[in-house]
């Protein structure tokens, strides 16, 4: 069975929302953030890096969100990657690698700052240097934006899911998103796995 090491709300949301759409069987792990479970020495055997989501699946051990999200499509899933042309790959391409290296990466900054960082270090003049990038980033993204309901037509791919939960984090950290790609945030925010997933992740929380 997968196993998804994760925690509410971060960047295991976008796994945990991919595998409840594709309807695999599959288990949810706690890695409790608040309680530094992801420093503990079980935990750094399965990701060094320290960080959330981790995957495993069967012999398989995998980090990082984007490219557990494409392992897993295209083994299980194919159909939420681009098919039709290698022009139209090309293209989710590019909305994979804008999303995590462009629009994310500021809201990140926003987040190490505010909280991640240890004390000493937090630059409280990063809000608003990483605030003016995620603006341009998300002019970008408002720009390229399609008229159809999805990235690439009348159905979700990988790329939507990944856009959805970052605009989403940039609501949570308070920035201004345009009209047309809010919209489009709030669609796709209300698809039923999404729903199960933050439900599944929420319910993985001691009481």
């Amino acid at each position: 069975m997968i196993t998804l090491y994760g925690y509410p709300r971060s960047r295991s949301l976008r796994v945990s929302w991919l595998l409840e759409e594709i309807g695999l069987d599959w288990q949810y792990q706690l890695v409790n953030l608040q309680q530094g479970e992801h420093k503990s020495h079980d935990y750094l055997q399965r990701n060094f890096e320290g960080k959330v989501p981790t995957l495993v699946d069967g012999n398989l051990t995998l980090c990082e969100s984007s490219a557990i999200c494409v392992y897993l499509a295209e083994k299980y899933a194919p159909h939420w990657l681009p098919h039709h042309s290698i022009e139209q790959q090309a293209r989710h391409h590019q909305w994979l690698s804008f999303i995590i290296s462009e629009l994310e990466q500021p809201l990140w900054s926003i987040g190490k700052h505010k909280y991640a960082l240890p004390d000493p270090i937090r630059l409280p003049e990063m809000q608003a240097v990483a605030g003016w990038e995620f603006k341009k980033a998300v002019n970008v993204a408002e720009h390229w934006l399609p008229d159809s309901d999805y990235l690439f037509g009348n159905l979700p791919t990988l790329s939507d899911l990944l856009l959805t939960h970052t605009l989403n984090w940039a609501v949570a950290f308070e920035q201004k998103l345009p009209a047309k790609i809010d919209k489009y945030r709030r669609f796709v925010s209300q698809r039923p796995a999404m729903m199960r997933a933050l439900q599944r992740e929420q319910q993985a929380l001691p009481r």
